[in-house]
Protein backbone atom coordinates (compact mmCIF):
# COMPACT_ATOMS: atom_id res chain seq x y z
CA UNK A 1 0.00 0.00 0.00
CA UNK A 2 1.46 3.34 -0.87
CA UNK A 3 2.59 5.68 1.60
CA UNK A 4 -0.09 8.70 1.99
CA UNK A 5 1.25 12.17 2.24
CA UNK A 6 0.57 15.27 3.45
CA UNK A 7 -0.23 18.21 0.82
CA UNK A 8 3.28 19.76 -0.19
CA UNK A 9 3.09 20.03 -3.62
CA UNK A 10 6.27 21.31 -5.67
CA UNK A 11 4.41 23.86 -7.00
CA UNK A 12 3.40 26.55 -4.78
CA UNK A 13 0.72 29.97 -6.18
CA UNK A 14 1.83 33.12 -6.20
CA UNK A 15 2.05 35.40 -2.58
CA UNK A 16 -0.91 36.35 -1.44
CA UNK A 17 -3.24 33.51 -3.41
CA UNK A 18 -5.06 31.41 -0.14
CA UNK A 19 -6.89 28.85 -2.19
CA UNK A 20 -4.21 26.83 -1.61
CA UNK A 21 -4.35 26.81 2.06
CA UNK A 22 -8.38 26.63 2.31
CA UNK A 23 -8.10 23.51 0.01
CA UNK A 24 -6.04 22.36 2.33
CA UNK A 25 -7.38 23.52 5.57
CA UNK A 26 -10.69 21.79 4.77
CA UNK A 27 -9.07 18.80 4.01
CA UNK A 28 -6.90 19.08 7.28
CA UNK A 29 -10.41 19.70 9.07
CA UNK A 30 -11.95 16.56 7.78
CA UNK A 31 -9.10 14.74 8.55
CA UNK A 32 -7.56 13.58 4.97
CA UNK A 33 -4.03 13.45 3.92
CA UNK A 34 -3.42 13.44 0.29
CA UNK A 35 -0.43 12.88 -1.65
CA UNK A 36 1.56 15.55 -2.75
CA UNK A 37 2.13 14.58 -6.29
CA UNK A 38 -1.40 13.27 -7.32
CA UNK A 39 -2.55 17.08 -5.75
CA UNK A 40 -0.29 18.29 -8.15
CA UNK A 41 -1.50 16.71 -10.79
CA UNK A 42 -5.08 17.16 -10.27
CA UNK A 43 -4.20 21.07 -10.50
CA UNK A 44 -2.58 20.31 -14.12
CA UNK A 45 -4.71 21.42 -17.15
CA UNK A 46 -4.05 19.31 -20.24
CA UNK A 47 -2.48 23.10 -21.99
CA UNK A 48 0.18 23.28 -19.01
CA UNK A 49 0.79 19.33 -19.69
CA UNK A 50 1.04 19.66 -23.58
CA UNK A 51 3.50 22.72 -23.23
CA UNK A 52 5.69 21.70 -20.43
CA UNK A 53 6.82 18.56 -22.95
CA UNK A 54 3.16 16.71 -22.99
CA UNK A 55 3.64 15.62 -19.51
CA UNK A 56 0.41 13.90 -17.48
CA UNK A 57 -2.61 15.73 -17.14
CA UNK A 58 -5.15 16.14 -14.91
CA UNK A 59 -7.52 13.91 -17.29
CA UNK A 60 -7.47 10.88 -15.95
CA UNK A 61 -8.18 11.87 -12.12
CA UNK A 62 -11.01 14.26 -13.56
CA UNK A 63 -12.38 10.96 -14.96
CA UNK A 64 -12.38 9.27 -11.73
CA UNK A 65 -13.37 11.92 -9.53
CA UNK A 66 -16.29 11.86 -12.23
CA UNK A 67 -17.27 8.87 -10.71
CA UNK A 68 -16.77 8.86 -7.65
CA UNK A 69 -18.63 11.92 -7.17
CA UNK A 70 -21.64 10.11 -9.04
CA UNK A 71 -21.55 7.41 -6.62
CA UNK A 72 -21.19 9.26 -3.38
CA UNK A 73 -23.94 12.01 -4.45
CA UNK A 74 -25.96 8.75 -5.67
CA UNK A 75 -25.98 6.92 -2.55
CA UNK A 76 -26.66 10.24 0.19
CA UNK A 77 -29.74 11.01 -2.31
CA UNK A 78 -31.26 7.48 -2.23
CA UNK A 79 -30.87 6.95 1.31
CA UNK A 80 -31.81 10.34 1.95
CA UNK A 81 -35.02 11.00 -0.06
CA UNK A 82 -36.82 7.64 -0.18
CA UNK A 83 -40.18 9.23 -1.04
CA UNK A 84 -38.73 10.39 -4.49
CA UNK A 85 -39.43 8.44 -7.65
CA UNK A 86 -36.38 6.87 -9.90
CA UNK A 87 -36.85 10.02 -12.26
CA UNK A 88 -36.91 13.13 -9.36
CA UNK A 89 -33.28 11.34 -8.21
CA UNK A 90 -32.22 11.86 -11.02
CA UNK A 91 -32.89 15.51 -11.57
CA UNK A 92 -31.62 15.99 -8.27
CA UNK A 93 -28.47 14.34 -8.59
CA UNK A 94 -28.24 16.07 -11.60
CA UNK A 95 -28.79 19.67 -10.37
CA UNK A 96 -25.76 19.45 -8.38
CA UNK A 97 -23.09 17.86 -10.15
CA UNK A 98 -23.57 19.76 -12.62
CA UNK A 99 -20.52 21.79 -14.64
CA UNK A 100 -22.26 24.87 -13.35
CA UNK A 101 -22.56 23.79 -9.64
CA UNK A 102 -19.10 22.13 -9.41
CA UNK A 103 -17.72 25.36 -10.88
CA UNK A 104 -19.32 27.06 -8.03
CA UNK A 105 -17.55 24.98 -5.53
CA UNK A 106 -14.31 25.55 -7.02
CA UNK A 107 -15.18 29.56 -7.27
CA UNK A 108 -15.76 28.96 -3.40
CA UNK A 109 -12.49 26.94 -2.71
CA UNK A 110 -10.69 29.63 -4.80
CA UNK A 111 -9.32 26.81 -6.53
CA UNK A 112 -9.01 28.86 -10.26
CA UNK A 113 -5.53 30.74 -9.36
CA UNK A 114 -3.70 27.33 -8.51
CA UNK A 115 -4.64 25.78 -12.12
CA UNK A 116 -1.21 25.23 -14.20
CA UNK A 117 -2.32 26.51 -17.37
CA UNK A 118 -0.90 26.83 -20.81
CA UNK A 119 -0.23 30.41 -22.20
CA UNK A 120 -3.21 30.38 -24.14
CA UNK A 121 -5.69 29.91 -21.27
CA UNK A 122 -4.14 31.85 -19.23
CA UNK A 123 -4.05 34.86 -21.37
CA UNK A 124 -7.96 33.82 -22.21
CA UNK A 125 -9.06 33.51 -18.58
CA UNK A 126 -8.86 30.02 -18.37
CA UNK A 127 -8.95 30.19 -14.44
CA UNK A 128 -12.06 31.49 -14.38
CA UNK A 129 -13.83 29.32 -17.57
CA UNK A 130 -16.47 27.01 -16.00
CA UNK A 131 -15.62 23.85 -17.35
CA UNK A 132 -12.15 24.09 -16.57
CA UNK A 133 -12.76 25.02 -12.72
CA UNK A 134 -15.71 21.89 -12.80
CA UNK A 135 -12.98 19.51 -14.14
CA UNK A 136 -10.07 20.33 -12.07
CA UNK A 137 -12.62 19.92 -9.09
CA UNK A 138 -12.95 16.61 -10.09
CA UNK A 139 -9.48 16.13 -10.78
CA UNK A 140 -8.96 16.92 -6.78
CA UNK A 141 -11.92 14.24 -5.88
CA UNK A 142 -10.04 12.07 -7.99
CA UNK A 143 -6.98 12.36 -6.15
CA UNK A 144 -8.51 12.55 -2.70
CA UNK A 145 -10.15 9.53 -3.68
CA UNK A 146 -6.68 7.59 -4.67
CA UNK A 147 -4.40 9.49 -1.69
CA UNK A 148 -7.29 8.61 1.27
CA UNK A 149 -9.65 5.71 -0.56
CA UNK A 150 -13.71 6.22 -0.52
CA UNK A 151 -14.26 7.14 2.80
CA UNK A 152 -11.94 10.30 2.15
CA UNK A 153 -13.33 11.13 -0.65
CA UNK A 154 -16.96 10.54 0.46
CA UNK A 155 -15.83 12.79 3.36
CA UNK A 156 -14.68 15.70 1.01
CA UNK A 157 -17.88 15.28 -1.43
CA UNK A 158 -20.22 15.50 2.13
CA UNK A 159 -18.69 18.55 3.01
CA UNK A 160 -18.59 20.17 -0.31
CA UNK A 161 -21.99 18.89 -2.11
CA UNK A 162 -24.77 17.82 0.64
CA UNK A 163 -25.68 21.79 1.39
CA UNK A 164 -26.15 21.49 -2.73
CA UNK A 165 -28.55 18.39 -2.24
CA UNK A 166 -30.46 19.62 0.85
CA UNK A 167 -31.06 23.03 -0.56
CA UNK A 168 -31.86 22.00 -4.16
CA UNK A 169 -34.40 19.84 -2.56
CA UNK A 170 -35.70 22.08 -0.31
CA UNK A 171 -35.92 24.23 -3.42
CA UNK A 172 -37.52 21.76 -5.83
CA UNK A 173 -35.66 23.50 -8.05
CA UNK A 174 -34.27 20.63 -9.76
CA UNK A 175 -37.98 19.18 -11.06
CA UNK A 176 -39.07 19.62 -14.73
CA UNK A 177 -40.98 22.67 -14.47
CA UNK A 178 -41.04 23.07 -18.75
CA UNK A 179 -43.05 19.70 -18.64
CA UNK A 180 -45.20 20.66 -15.92
CA UNK A 181 -45.95 24.26 -17.96
CA UNK A 182 -46.90 22.51 -21.42
CA UNK A 183 -49.17 20.42 -19.45
CA UNK A 184 -50.67 23.15 -18.08
CA UNK A 185 -51.30 24.72 -20.93
CA UNK A 186 -52.41 21.55 -22.34
CA UNK A 187 -55.09 21.14 -20.25
CA UNK A 188 -56.41 25.20 -20.34
CA UNK A 189 -56.56 24.66 -24.06
CA UNK A 190 -53.55 27.00 -24.80
CA UNK A 191 -50.91 26.97 -26.81
CA UNK A 192 -47.23 25.64 -26.21
CA UNK A 193 -45.28 27.92 -24.10
CA UNK A 194 -43.13 30.04 -25.86
CA UNK A 195 -39.15 31.20 -24.92
CA UNK A 196 -37.51 34.56 -25.93
CA UNK A 197 -33.75 34.68 -25.53
CA UNK A 198 -30.97 37.13 -24.95
CA UNK A 199 -27.79 36.59 -24.20
CA UNK A 200 -24.99 38.71 -22.37
CA UNK A 201 -21.21 38.20 -21.11
CA UNK A 202 -18.04 37.09 -22.76
CA UNK A 203 -17.84 33.62 -24.58
CA UNK A 204 -16.31 31.84 -21.31
CA UNK A 205 -19.14 33.00 -19.16
CA UNK A 206 -22.44 33.75 -20.88
CA UNK A 207 -25.58 34.25 -18.71
CA UNK A 208 -28.75 33.73 -20.56
CA UNK A 209 -32.29 35.48 -20.18
CA UNK A 210 -35.61 33.38 -20.86
CA UNK A 211 -39.21 34.94 -21.06
CA UNK A 212 -41.48 32.50 -21.03
CA UNK A 213 -44.79 33.52 -22.90
CA UNK A 214 -47.61 32.28 -21.79
CA UNK A 215 -51.82 32.92 -23.66
CA UNK A 216 -50.16 35.72 -25.21
CA UNK A 217 -48.54 37.05 -21.38
CA UNK A 218 -44.87 37.30 -20.62
CA UNK A 219 -45.25 34.81 -17.36
CA UNK A 220 -42.20 34.14 -15.87
CA UNK A 221 -38.38 35.56 -16.32
CA UNK A 222 -35.30 33.00 -15.97
CA UNK A 223 -31.43 34.35 -15.70
CA UNK A 224 -28.81 31.09 -15.96
CA UNK A 225 -25.45 29.82 -17.22
CA UNK A 226 -27.78 28.19 -19.91
CA UNK A 227 -30.21 28.40 -21.98
CA UNK A 228 -31.96 24.96 -20.42
CA UNK A 229 -31.49 26.77 -17.13
CA UNK A 230 -33.16 29.69 -17.70
CA UNK A 231 -35.94 27.99 -19.34
CA UNK A 232 -36.58 26.20 -16.02
CA UNK A 233 -36.19 28.84 -14.03
CA UNK A 234 -39.21 31.05 -16.22
CA UNK A 235 -40.98 27.77 -16.51
CA UNK A 236 -41.05 27.24 -12.55
CA UNK A 237 -42.14 31.35 -12.05
CA UNK A 238 -44.92 31.10 -14.91
CA UNK A 239 -46.17 27.88 -12.34
CA UNK A 240 -46.13 30.01 -9.27
CA UNK A 241 -48.11 32.86 -11.55
CA UNK A 242 -50.33 30.17 -12.85
CA UNK A 243 -51.11 29.13 -8.94
CA UNK A 244 -54.25 26.32 -9.13
CA UNK A 245 -55.95 28.13 -11.97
Amino acid sequence: MPVVRPVRPAWQPSPGRRGLSRLVEQLAELGVEVDAQLFELSLTHRSYAYEAGKIPSNERLEFLGDAVLQIVVTDHIFRTYPDLAEGELAKLRASVVSAVALADVARQLEVGPLIKLGKGEIATKGHEKRSILADTLEAVIGCVYLSAGMGGAEALISHLFQPLVSAAAERGDYADFKTILQERCAAAGWEAARYEHTVAGPDHDRLFTAEVVVDGRVLGTGVGPSKRRAEQIAARMAVDELGDA
